[in-house]
């Protein structure tokens, strides 16, 4: 990876990160999947004048919108509002292995005994994680979150072919307007009335889903998508995945002023060695490719 994508890559966790912490105490105005509405649909009437009707694609970017960013969304979201931020950042990790996983059932990808092992390790250190005090009780949450960083594996399985073909902010746009009125309509049947909670929303959480709508969302998935039609899956998952981790819990700690147990920590710790094992084991295939 030259200098240039790697410093492109290196803005996603920044962002990333940040966006992700930043959105929970905008859950006090908006529920979470309302929230995610907003954010794509601030991000399409942004973006989507700028690029054409990709022909040919929209069937495909329609299945990708639904599992990548509606789906998704909705349940890391969700699982995002029962727990804490600095917990649930360390628990998305859990998309690299979910990654290799999927990999192997759907692109037929054999993952190495090294990617195998990590895959394992990170698994262990859900398990130390999920016994923090801060998480008792809160098994909805966990696997919400969990089951959130599955989708969101399954999802970039079907966006990496789109990303080859589509201007990446092309993809971004078309993504998000197809996520952006079925999350809002999702939102007005399950939460209720909607036109209450934007009226009534606090002027500090509209900055919130300004900020993750027409910055971070953009700029996040503009970069993502760009680099991953540069580069192969495993050049920049370490990027991309190592900097999500302190950026959001230096976000908890400062910003929400979270307290992170020790069983957080440790089990945080193990996940992350579990997923350096993952992305740092290349495709021998691929870089012949290269």
């Amino acid at each position: 990876m030259n200098i240039k994508d790697t410093f492109v890559a290196s803005l996603v966790p920044i962002f990333l990160g940040f966006g992700f912490v930043i959105a929970k105490p905008a859950f006090e105005s908006f529920p979470p999947i309302l929230l995610m509405g907003i954010r794509f649909t601030f991000a399409a009437s942004l973006l989507i004048w700028w690029f054409p009707i990709p022909k040919g694609y929209l069937k495909r970017i329609f299945a990708a919108s639904l599992v990548a960013n509606t789906l998704q969304y909705s349940i890391t979201y969700t699982g995002l509002d029962l727990i804490d931020a600095s917990s649930a950042v360390l628990l998305v990790q859990l998309e690299v292995p979910f990654g290799v996983i999927f990999a192997y059932f759907l692109l037929k990808e054999k993952p190495t005994i090294r990617a195998l092992i990590g895959i394992a390790i990170a698994f262990v250190g859900v398990y130390i994680l999920t016994g923090s005090p801060n998480l008792d009780g809160k098994f909805i949450g966990i696997g919400l979150t969990i089951l959130g960083s599955a989708v969101w594996a399954l999802g970039q399985v079907m966006v990496k072919p789109l990303s080859k073909e589509i201007n990446p902010l092309a993809l971004v746009a078309w993504l998000a307007l197809f996520s952006g009125p079925i999350l809002v309509m999702s939102s007005a049947i399950i939460d209720g009335n909607t036109i209450n909670y934007l009226t009534n929303a606090k002027f500090d959480h509209w900055i919130i889903a300004i900020y993750i709508g027409f910055i971070m969302q953009p700029i996040t998935y503009g970069c993502f998508y760009y680099v991953l039609k540069n580069n192969p899956l495993y050049k920049v998952l370490p990027i991309v995945t190592m900097g999500i981790p302190p950026t959001g819990l230096l976000a908890a700690i400062f910003l929400l002023g979270e307290k992170p147990t020790s069983e957080l920590f440790i089990g945080g710790a193990i996940i992350i060695v579990g997923v350096i094992l993952i992305v740092f084991t290349k495709n021998k295939k691929e870089e012949e490719i290269k």
